[in-house]
């Protein structure tokens, strides 16, 4: 896969931002508040999981599936990002820059997904 090197490092680099945004919001909120940031810290830290089990794949269909599934948790994660910046935990300042890295995942899965659809 030609954007595998790219994937990985943007996914763990997100991850990362995730993991450090979910510790953030968890000691700063209400224990009702608190499954929302477990959401994004799954789904967020779950993109870079499936871009790395894909590379193990049993097969094309294997591989491409992780890739879908991943997609699928970024497209989630940029949910949970929206409903923190609607619900005003996070500034316009904080939500562009973890949305645009977001949407940068779902846009390399995206083309990766089309271009193995192709062959």
């Amino acid at each position: 896969m030609k954007d595998d090197n790219i994937l990985k490092e943007k996914s763990l680099a997100f991850g990362i931002r995730i993991v450090r945004l979910a510790k953030y919001f968890i000691r700063k909120t209400s224990v009702a508040e608190q499954p929302i940031f477990t959401q994004i810290l799954k789904s967020g830290t779950s993109i870079g999981a499936n871009i790395r089990e894909s590379e193990f794949g049993e097969s094309t269909d294997d591989f491409k599936h992780k890739l879908k599934i991943a997609l699928k948790e970024a497209n989630e994660t940029e949910y949970w990002i929206e409903i923190l910046h609607s619900g005003e935990y996070m500034s316009d300042d904080q939500y562009e820059s973890i949305i645009v890295d977001c949407k940068e995942l779902i846009k390399l899965l995206t083309a990766s997904i089309n271009t193995l659809n192709k062959k």
